[in-house]
């Protein structure tokens, strides 16, 4: 399969995950866990259907414009959804706050993702 296809099925699959989270986090954890922690998967949830977006937005670039940034920028949105996301969900569920060091690493993914983004959209022909 290729790289346009693969992101936009990551994006699906990430938007679908997104919405089952925050369906467990509103039904499943309000009463579980601290106010706190349920801002912390809440926050979680919100930037992977956010970056789910990007995905979409990734693959359209890329397969409008032939863009390799877009594509760059698209892997970057999915490992920055493991590393964002991933680790304030576990954070979230399991209390251990050493996983909000891993956060970080994420946004720096997203940023990066956006960056790659603009320049392939900038730069396309």
């Amino acid at each position: 399969m290729d790289p346009v296809r693969w992101l936009a099925l990551l994006g699906a699959i990430s938007a679908a995950t997104s919405v089952a989270a925050g369906a467990f986090g509103a039904h499943a954890l309000r009463g579980r866990l601290s106010v706190e922690l349920l801002g912390v998967f809440e926050t979680a949830v919100r930037y992977q259907m956010y970056h789910a977006l990007g995905l979409f937005a990734a693959a359209w670039t890329s397969s409008r414009f032939g863009v390799s940034a877009a594509v760059w920028a698209g892997w970057a949105f999915a490992v920055g959804t493991v590393l964002f996301s991933g680790s304030l969900y576990l954070l979230a569920l399991t209390g251990a706050r050493w996983w909000g060091a891993v956060t970080p690493l994420g946004g720096v993914c997203f940023i990066a993702g956006w960056i790659a983004l603009a320049w392939g959209i900038w730069t396309a022909r």
